[in-house]
């Protein structure tokens, strides 16, 4: 299908039925009067439950079979390793795609992806939930407009409650969400290094993202340690990073933040003209330039909470045609990926520099 707008409910179809998939993206979906949700892909006995529970015309275990029903748009929430080829089946049938984060593993199947929503001229959103809150909206607005001037420096720091998901039991971060589904997240996803598991590609996948919407930079070159910490996937990240434009910078990532403890993502930016400041933790955007202007924005107590409303309704807008704004589109997704993917190969070559891209 063509993008334009939809003068009738967006019919969608949701491959994956697990616990972020029923506690955050079907409530939304099934809120909404203009969305008919066709059909739902999933596994295990829970099946027919969801789907009588949100109201999905039928349930099968085939992503194939959900993919040739009729369908406008279709909700990708697997595993990480499966999300390229299912992404790709369902790009290659015209459909609009919102795909769960990180894209894919490795930046070759990223920019993929990249090309092929770009040939096929579909909506492609991937639920980055930062990057829709309406302070990093304004400060996108800043940057765009020119009061950094070049960016010359960049530091991204992200860490966050989630020692349980990545190297215990991941039911824990159930109760950060009020989730009220039967289990919580597959250990098999978020433990195992062969499928994407660790914080790099579950945690640092968010703030590179927010980091690369913000700047519009790609990351060139990279030397990065991660630690396990006797965990069998990453909870520590450590990055040097080179940028196109000649910028350098700095990354990190740890999971274990208190229960209870707000997530942190601190991104810090310096230009020729000025510098900005955002914190999620603390609620803060501040833009100083060396001239004297400044911006401090007035953010509410609590608005730098994670949460992922905007972007599964934003998909169906964007679909609908009701909007054109895509904070997280596939080019934002394959920039994190290939710095992922990079991070973690120089990690393997015991820190040596490696290129992110040719």
């Amino acid at each position: 299908m063509a993008v334009g707008r939809v003068n009738r409910p967006v019919r969608i179809g949701a491959v994956g039925a697990g616990w972020w998939a029923t506690s955050n993206h079907f409530p939304i979906y099934a809120a909404r009067d203009d969305v008919e949700l066709v059909g739902v892909c999933g596994i295990g006995p829970q099946l027919g439950a969801v789907r009588e529970e949100f109201g999905f015309g039928m349930a099968t275990e085939n992503y194939e079979e959900l993919l040739d029903q009729e369908l406008d748009a279709v909700v990708i929430t697997t595993p990480h390793d499966l999300h390229y080829e299912q992404a790709v089946a369902a790009i290659d049938r015209g459909l609009h795609v919102q795909v769960e984060k990180p894209t894919t593993l490795d930046a070759a199947s990223a920019w993929d992806l990249v090309d092929r929503v770009e040939r096929a001229g579909v909506h492609f959103l991937v639920p980055y939930g930062w990057n829709y809150k309406s302070f990093t909206v304004e400060a996108k607005r800043l940057v765009e407009a020119g009061h950094l001037g070049e960016i010359q420096h960049v530091v991204c720091n992200m860490a966050s409650p989630t020692r349980g998901l990545f190297a215990g039991d991941p039911n824990d971060i159930r109760q950060l969400w009020d989730s009220a589904t039967d289990s919580g997240p597959d250990p098999s996803t978020w433990q195992s290094p062969n499928r994407g598991g660790g914080y790099a590609h579950g945690q640092v996948t968010h703030s590179s993202a927010l980091l690369f919407w913000l700047t519009a930079l790609r990351a060139s070159t990279v030397a990065a340690r991660v630690s396990r910490a006797g965990a069998a996937v990453d909870l520590f990240n450590a990055a040097v990073i080179t940028f196109d434009d000649d910028a350098i910078g700095s990354l990190s990532g740890a999971a274990t933040v208190p229960d209870g403890d707000p997530y942190q993502i601190d991104i810090r930016i310096f230009g020729t003209e000025g510098m900005l400041l955002l914190d999620t933790e603390r609620e803060r955007v501040s833009l100083h330039r060396y001239d004297g202007r400044k911006w401090d924005l007035e953010i509410e107590s609590g608005a730098g909470a994670y949460e992922c409303l905007t972007p599964p309704n934003r998909f169906i807008d964007l679909v609908a045609g009701t909007s054109r704004e895509n904070n997280s589109d596939a080019r934002v997704a394959a920039r994190s990926v290939e710095l992922i993917d990079a991070m973690l190969r120089s990690s393997a070559a015991d820190g040596a520099v490696v290129a992110v891209h040719d």
